[in-house]
């Protein structure tokens, strides 16, 4: 074989390359997508997603961001309506905030007040009645006292709802109880005779505290109650709040 046979061999071999080349077949994503399918299928699984995603953010928007803050919420209405029943403090509470005072006895009209409050703005003849002597020495009277006629004794009552906040046996002013009830009020009962109630006790409007009794301030009065009335920490005439009898 010359030269010029060679060369034209070789330019043979080198075509018949390129023709094997631009001749073999094609890969599986070019026969994938040369598919007329292919395309519609892919738009449509892509808007499924897309709709799918919408939902999803739209009903997490309807619920609650923190369910348990909810359930708190629920619990804490259903014990404030159940609280009074079981006489929780804090029902008791909103309960005393609502009363009037009331007389610290069963029967009022059984009753007489038998030495007033001494009222700093009152009549001459208020401010005698009101002193009270012991021994040599002559005092104004902060409260009001309460004896029977006959001067039995009888039951003392609470005249507000509210916590015992002292229970003691003064010697001059005998045994003492004092209520604190919401408002900054407190109620307070000397001259006792045997008490009902012990410091901590929750009471109700009504209930019975302790029974009249005698002290040594006040000993010409016989069986009685010393009664007083605080508000945010000054005393108060108890007759001014007393419903009439």
């Amino acid at each position: 074989m010359n030269e010029q046979d060679k060369i034209k061999s070789t330019h043979d071999e080198s075509l018949k390359n390129k023709q094997g080349d631009s001749g073999a077949k094609p890969s599986s994503w070019s026969r994938l997508l040369s598919k007329r399918w292919v395309f519609p299928a892919v738009y449509t699984a892509a808007a499924a997603l897309i709709l799918t995603l919408v939902w999803v953010y739209q009903d997490a928007g309807q619920k609650p961001l923190n369910p348990d803050n909810a359930a708190v919420v629920s619990q804490g209405e259903a014990g404030s309506k159940t609280g009074a029943a079981n006489g929780d403090p804090e029902a008791l509470e909103v309960v005393a905030s609502a009363e009037s005072l009331v007389w610290p006895v069963a029967s009022p009209s059984e009753v007489e007040v038998v030495k007033p409050y001494y009222d700093e703005n009152g009549t001459e003849e208020n401010h005698i009645a009101a002193m009270v002597q012991y021994n040599n020495t002559f005092v104004t009277n902060t409260g009001i006292d309460i004896a029977r006629e006959d001067n039995k004794s009888f039951d003392v009552k609470a005249a507000l709802s509210g916590e015992v906040t002292r229970v003691e046996d003064v010697a001059v002013l005998g045994k003492v109880i004092e209520v604190t009830s919401p408002g900054e009020l407190k109620t307070v009962y000397q001259s006792l005779g045997e008490t009902k109630v012990k410091q901590g006790d929750e009471v109700k409007q009504g209930d019975t505290l302790a029974t009249a009794g005698r002290n040594e301030m006040e000993k010409s009065l016989g069986n009685h109650v010393h009664f007083e009335v605080h508000e945010d920490g000054k005393i108060v005439n108890p007759s001014d709040l007393l419903p009439q009898r």
